[in-house]
């Protein structure tokens, strides 16, 4: 500290559960990206950790409880995307520009983001236990799905786009179409370089929504 204090035993234990717990979640996103949910045992997590059980049990109760903080590193960065974008004033084109290049970004920029997608896409068997995770998946598909609504019924109202079908349709197409771009280079990275087809996503886009 500043005064040449060390600092207080409770602060440091705080200090040390924190990091504990960050190790716990890192090796979490290594194990179950790699070998999948069914395989990581909450053992092989403690050893890729380096502790035991103990500190684990500390701060997750189960090993659904560390899936599911694991599965926030993707979920939350979506949930407060989507409020920004619902709340950014002026075009919807701008705000819609801003969820595509950040949603793609992310993925291509962010570890954490990428593993955590890629274990709930291509490393987790949806069986009943993962109930309360998938309810969560889906609340946060029905809300990106319901931004992109929105956003278009205003850009077709505002004439920016010109096409026929109805915003609840071309909500579901824009989702579907960001999911695919994601599940296709997530299956295999080598396909295509993310980073540099953002902006042909980003344009390719709106020649599906039907901007002029």
């Amino acid at each position: 500290t500043a005064s040449g204090e060390s600092p207080s035993p409770m602060r440091r234990t705080k200090e040390d559960a924190e990091k504990t717990r960050q190790a716990v979640l890192e090796a979490a996103l290594t194990l179950f990206s790699r070998d999948g949910y069914s395989l990581t045992t909450l053992s092989r997590i403690a050893k890729e950790a380096g502790c035991s059980r103990g500190p684990i049990y500390w701060h997750f109760q189960t090993k659904d409880d560390l899936y599911e903080a694991v599965l926030s590193y993707s979920q939350e960065p979506l949930k407060q995307l989507v409020s920004e974008c619902r709340s950014l004033e002026g075009s919807p084109i701008e705000a819609l520009n801003h969820f595509i290049e950040r949603w793609l970004g992310l993925l291509a920029n962010d570890r954490k983001y990428r593993q955590s997608f890629e274990i709930l896409l291509n490393k987790t068997e949806l069986t009943d236990a993962m109930s309360k995770t998938l309810k969560q998946e889906r609340q946060l598909t029905r809300a990106i799905i319901a931004m992109f609504r929105e956003l278009l019924a205003r850009a077709k109202e505002e004439g920016l786009i010109t096409t026929q079908e109805t915003p609840e349709d071309l909500g579901l197409l824009s989702y579907t179409y960001l999911m695919g771009i994601t599940q296709s280079w997530l299956f295999s990275p080598r396909l295509f370089s993310l980073k540099q087809t953002i902006r042909f996503f980003r344009r390719q886009f709106w020649v599906l929504v039907g901007r002029p």
